[in-house]
């Protein structure tokens, strides 16, 4: 997989690994199967697991981490961080996040690895779907 992802980029004129990573989470809803491991995600209004991913500008996987849905995306940084670092060998400077990543622990555990969170916010006039700038990758990568 790493050395696919490294071709990939160098197809696209990218240098082999990322300076900048995008980190977001997605809730998946549990079947009777999955026992122990589902959680209830308030947000979302589901019961089941949370998927944490790390991926490129090109949407390439970097890091994932599964956890209980009620587990705050904030709390994966460092697991995420330290992932990314080791794939990429410590290369990544920045990482855009959404606002589930706020607060100062996430901050000082990114930076813990080399990496500044850049939190992309929604603008104040929002109406309807709007596209994030750097953000809508990892969406991608999830659909």
């Amino acid at each position: 997989m790493d050395d696919l992802r490294v071709l990939l980029r160098l197809a696209e004129g990218r240098s082999e690994q990322p300076t900048a990573v995008i980190l977001d989470s997605r809730t998946l809803q549990s079947t009777p199967e999955s026992g122990g491991r589902a959680g209830y995600d308030g947000g979302k209004r589901k019961k089941g697991s949370k998927v944490h991913i790390a991926v490129d500008t090109l949407g390439y996987l970097l890091g994932l981490v599964v956890t209980p849905a009620n587990e705050q995306d904030r709390a994966q940084v460092q697991e995420l961080a330290q992932q990314v670092q080791d794939i990429t060998g410590e290369n990544v400077e920045i990482a855009f996040v959404d606002q589930g990543y706020t607060g100062e622990q996430a901050a000082q555990d990114a930076t813990a690895q080399g990496i500044q969170l850049q939190v992309v916010k929604l603008p104040e006039a929002k109406k309807g779907f709007v596209l994030l700038p750097r953000r809508w990758v990892v969406e991608r990568s999830f659909a």
